[in-house]
Protein backbone atom coordinates (compact mmCIF):
# COMPACT_ATOMS: atom_id res chain seq x y z
CA UNK A 1 0.00 0.00 0.00
CA UNK A 2 0.98 3.29 -0.78
CA UNK A 3 0.35 4.45 3.29
CA UNK A 4 1.69 8.44 2.81
CA UNK A 5 -0.81 8.69 0.09
CA UNK A 6 -3.13 7.01 2.83
CA UNK A 7 -2.26 9.19 5.34
CA UNK A 8 -2.98 12.38 2.91
CA UNK A 9 -6.27 11.46 2.37
CA UNK A 10 -7.77 10.26 5.94
CA UNK A 11 -5.57 12.24 7.86
CA UNK A 12 -6.49 9.90 11.03
CA UNK A 13 -5.23 6.65 12.24
CA UNK A 14 -7.34 4.76 15.06
CA UNK A 15 -5.50 2.67 17.17
CA UNK A 16 -7.07 -0.12 18.64
CA UNK A 17 -5.52 -2.07 22.03
CA UNK A 18 -7.71 -4.30 24.29
CA UNK A 19 -7.42 -7.29 26.44
CA UNK A 20 -11.14 -8.93 25.35
CA UNK A 21 -9.66 -10.22 21.63
CA UNK A 22 -13.52 -10.52 20.16
CA UNK A 23 -14.48 -6.70 21.42
CA UNK A 24 -11.44 -5.89 19.76
CA UNK A 25 -12.60 -7.75 16.30
CA UNK A 26 -16.13 -5.53 16.80
CA UNK A 27 -14.03 -2.03 17.43
CA UNK A 28 -11.83 -2.57 14.66
CA UNK A 29 -15.20 -3.58 12.11
CA UNK A 30 -17.16 -0.69 13.90
CA UNK A 31 -14.70 2.05 13.22
CA UNK A 32 -14.24 0.98 10.01
CA UNK A 33 -18.38 1.06 9.21
CA UNK A 34 -17.96 4.69 10.36
CA UNK A 35 -16.05 5.10 7.61
CA UNK A 36 -12.59 5.51 10.00
CA UNK A 37 -9.88 4.36 6.66
CA UNK A 38 -6.85 3.62 8.47
CA UNK A 39 -6.76 1.39 11.55
CA UNK A 40 -4.15 -0.01 13.47
CA UNK A 41 -4.35 -3.14 16.00
CA UNK A 42 -1.49 -3.23 18.93
CA UNK A 43 0.34 -6.35 19.50
CA UNK A 44 -0.06 -5.72 22.97
CA UNK A 45 -3.71 -6.53 22.79
CA UNK A 46 -4.51 -9.52 23.68
CA UNK A 47 -4.42 -12.00 21.08
CA UNK A 48 -3.50 -9.09 18.76
CA UNK A 49 -2.30 -11.33 15.41
CA UNK A 50 -5.64 -13.55 15.55
CA UNK A 51 -7.35 -9.80 15.53
CA UNK A 52 -5.45 -8.73 12.81
CA UNK A 53 -6.32 -12.23 10.74
CA UNK A 54 -9.67 -12.24 11.74
CA UNK A 55 -10.20 -8.05 10.94
CA UNK A 56 -8.52 -8.81 7.35
CA UNK A 57 -10.98 -11.60 6.52
CA UNK A 58 -13.81 -9.29 7.48
CA UNK A 59 -12.76 -6.32 5.66
CA UNK A 60 -11.11 -7.95 2.37
CA UNK A 61 -7.65 -7.62 0.75
CA UNK A 62 -8.05 -3.87 -0.14
CA UNK A 63 -8.95 -2.17 3.12
CA UNK A 64 -5.67 -0.50 4.83
CA UNK A 65 -4.93 -2.68 8.18
CA UNK A 66 -1.55 -1.68 10.51
CA UNK A 67 -0.34 -3.74 13.33
CA UNK A 68 0.77 -1.58 16.11
CA UNK A 69 3.76 -1.83 18.75
CA UNK A 70 6.13 -3.64 16.00
CA UNK A 71 9.37 -3.81 18.49
CA UNK A 72 11.52 -6.02 16.20
CA UNK A 73 12.17 -8.23 13.76
CA UNK A 74 9.89 -11.28 14.73
CA UNK A 75 7.01 -8.68 15.43
CA UNK A 76 6.99 -7.56 11.14
CA UNK A 77 7.05 -11.06 9.87
CA UNK A 78 4.42 -11.65 12.32
CA UNK A 79 2.55 -9.05 11.44
CA UNK A 80 2.75 -9.67 7.64
CA UNK A 81 1.82 -13.05 8.32
CA UNK A 82 -1.41 -12.05 9.74
CA UNK A 83 -2.44 -10.05 6.73
CA UNK A 84 -1.06 -6.51 8.27
CA UNK A 85 0.03 -4.57 5.25
CA UNK A 86 1.57 -1.64 7.14
CA UNK A 87 3.22 -1.37 10.24
CA UNK A 88 3.28 0.93 13.05
CA UNK A 89 6.24 1.10 15.42
CA UNK A 90 6.85 2.78 19.43
CA UNK A 91 10.55 3.63 18.54
CA UNK A 92 13.36 2.99 15.27
CA UNK A 93 14.29 -0.81 15.76
CA UNK A 94 15.56 -3.22 13.44
CA UNK A 95 12.01 -4.23 12.59
CA UNK A 96 11.56 -1.18 10.08
CA UNK A 97 14.33 -2.72 7.82
CA UNK A 98 12.56 -6.34 7.71
CA UNK A 99 9.32 -4.98 7.05
CA UNK A 100 10.04 -2.78 4.28
CA UNK A 101 11.95 -6.18 3.27
CA UNK A 102 8.75 -8.07 3.59
CA UNK A 103 6.82 -4.76 0.92
CA UNK A 104 5.66 -3.42 4.73
CA UNK A 105 5.21 0.73 4.86
CA UNK A 106 6.39 2.05 8.29
CA UNK A 107 4.89 4.46 10.41
CA UNK A 108 8.07 5.25 12.66
CA UNK A 109 7.88 6.31 16.10
CA UNK A 110 10.30 8.78 16.87
CA UNK A 111 10.93 11.89 19.22
CA UNK A 112 13.97 13.63 18.62
CA UNK A 113 16.28 14.68 15.55
CA UNK A 114 18.35 12.05 15.65
CA UNK A 115 15.71 9.48 15.55
CA UNK A 116 13.94 11.23 12.67
CA UNK A 117 17.23 11.18 10.60
CA UNK A 118 17.75 7.27 11.58
CA UNK A 119 13.87 5.73 10.88
CA UNK A 120 14.40 7.82 7.44
CA UNK A 121 17.37 6.11 6.73
CA UNK A 122 15.83 2.54 7.54
CA UNK A 123 13.04 3.95 5.34
CA UNK A 124 9.79 4.58 7.49
CA UNK A 125 7.69 6.00 5.37
CA UNK A 126 6.02 8.38 7.88
CA UNK A 127 6.81 9.49 11.28
CA UNK A 128 5.57 9.21 14.59
CA UNK A 129 5.80 11.66 17.30
CA UNK A 130 5.43 9.85 20.14
CA UNK A 131 4.70 10.36 23.09
CA UNK A 132 3.39 13.34 22.05
CA UNK A 133 0.89 14.70 24.39
CA UNK A 134 3.46 14.17 26.93
CA UNK A 135 6.60 15.99 25.40
CA UNK A 136 5.62 19.27 24.13
CA UNK A 137 2.17 18.62 22.66
CA UNK A 138 1.68 20.92 19.45
CA UNK A 139 4.37 23.32 20.06
CA UNK A 140 6.79 20.48 20.02
CA UNK A 141 5.49 19.72 16.87
CA UNK A 142 5.85 23.03 15.52
CA UNK A 143 9.65 23.07 17.05
CA UNK A 144 10.20 19.90 14.56
CA UNK A 145 8.81 21.32 11.67
CA UNK A 146 11.49 23.86 12.07
CA UNK A 147 14.16 22.20 10.85
CA UNK A 148 12.26 19.36 9.00
CA UNK A 149 9.51 21.77 7.36
CA UNK A 150 8.70 18.98 4.59
CA UNK A 151 8.53 15.46 6.89
CA UNK A 152 5.54 13.98 7.15
CA UNK A 153 4.52 13.69 10.78
CA UNK A 154 2.06 11.64 12.88
CA UNK A 155 1.52 12.77 16.65
CA UNK A 156 0.34 10.09 18.75
CA UNK A 157 -0.14 9.75 22.59
CA UNK A 158 -3.11 11.87 24.42
CA UNK A 159 -4.86 13.27 21.13
CA UNK A 160 -8.31 13.92 21.71
CA UNK A 161 -10.13 16.12 19.47
CA UNK A 162 -8.67 19.51 20.21
CA UNK A 163 -5.20 18.00 19.94
CA UNK A 164 -6.13 16.72 16.49
CA UNK A 165 -7.44 20.13 15.33
CA UNK A 166 -4.32 21.50 16.24
CA UNK A 167 -1.68 19.52 15.23
CA UNK A 168 -3.48 19.18 11.42
CA UNK A 169 -3.37 23.10 11.61
CA UNK A 170 0.61 22.75 12.60
CA UNK A 171 1.18 20.58 9.48
CA UNK A 172 1.03 17.38 10.92
CA UNK A 173 -0.10 14.94 7.92
CA UNK A 174 -2.14 12.70 10.20
CA UNK A 175 -2.96 12.29 14.03
CA UNK A 176 -2.81 8.89 15.37
CA UNK A 177 -5.39 8.34 18.45
CA UNK A 178 -5.83 5.43 20.62
CA UNK A 179 -7.50 5.75 24.38
CA UNK A 180 -9.48 9.09 22.94
CA UNK A 181 -11.38 7.46 20.21
CA UNK A 182 -11.32 3.76 21.07
CA UNK A 183 -12.32 4.54 24.76
CA UNK A 184 -13.48 1.13 26.62
CA UNK A 185 -14.52 -0.40 23.71
CA UNK A 186 -11.95 -2.99 22.71
CA UNK A 187 -11.66 -4.39 26.51
CA UNK A 188 -15.72 -5.18 26.11
CA UNK A 189 -17.47 -1.38 26.80
CA UNK A 190 -19.52 1.01 24.93
CA UNK A 191 -20.24 0.57 21.56
CA UNK A 192 -22.57 3.48 20.82
CA UNK A 193 -19.91 5.94 22.77
CA UNK A 194 -17.19 4.45 20.27
CA UNK A 195 -19.60 5.29 16.64
CA UNK A 196 -20.18 8.72 18.45
CA UNK A 197 -16.50 9.48 19.09
CA UNK A 198 -15.40 7.76 15.18
CA UNK A 199 -17.46 10.58 13.94
CA UNK A 200 -16.70 13.12 16.43
CA UNK A 201 -12.86 13.06 15.11
CA UNK A 202 -14.30 12.51 11.38
CA UNK A 203 -15.79 15.85 11.49
CA UNK A 204 -12.64 17.46 12.87
CA UNK A 205 -10.81 15.86 9.94
CA UNK A 206 -13.69 16.98 7.31
CA UNK A 207 -13.60 20.22 9.25
CA UNK A 208 -9.96 21.12 8.62
CA UNK A 209 -10.14 19.94 5.36
CA UNK A 210 -12.75 22.35 4.03
CA UNK A 211 -10.76 25.13 6.04
CA UNK A 212 -7.68 24.23 4.16
CA UNK A 213 -9.19 24.64 0.38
Amino acid sequence: MDLLSALRAHRLVAIVRGDDPDAALRTVLTLAEEGVALIEVSLSGRNALDVIALARTALGPDAPLGAGTVLGPDDARAAHDAGADFIVTPAVSEGITVARELGMPVLAGVMTPTEILSALRLGAEALKIFPAGQTGGPSYLRALRGPFPDLPFVPVGGVDAAAAREYLALGAVAVGVGSPLIGDAADGGDIDGLRTRAREFLAVVREWAEQKR
